[in-house]
């Protein structure tokens, strides 16, 4: 799986949101630094190119939709993330999130509630 540029992955939130959509309906889901509409088309086809959508055509448009699931991006990248950023150590990452104030000590322990009712 190719990593997304930051523009590309606000796309593929945008489209995992709406499930399927035509570039007009992304733009309106754009609030900040919106794209020419020519430029969000393309940076769609090349979510297409790299296999993260597919479309139907209606006549000379396109309703595109999601192929890669977010929740499979999701662990694909934070796997990488946290290999690369925490040298694979997932409490080398809580341990980073606490001490930034991300975390709270309830947080933290709803955490390790959820982790022993899993087991």
């Amino acid at each position: 799986m190719k990593k997304l540029t930051q523009k590309e992955e606000e796309i593929m939130i945008i489209l995992w949101k709406l499930e399927k959509a035509f570039v007009k309906e992304v733009m309106q889901e754009i609030t900040e630094d919106k794209p020419h509409y020519n430029t969000l088309s393309t940076i769609i086809r090349n979510l297409e190119e790299k296999g993260y959508v597919d479309h139907n055509a209606f006549g000379n448009t396109h309703q595109y939709y999601p192929i890669i699931p977010k929740e499979e991006y999701r662990k694909t990248f934070m796997n990488k993330a946290i290999e690369n950023y925490f040298n694979n150590s997932y409490k080398s990452m809580v341990s980073y999130f606490a001490q930034e104030q991300k975390l709270s000590v309830d947080e933290l322990k709803e955490i390790i509630n959820i982790i022993e009712n899993e087991q």
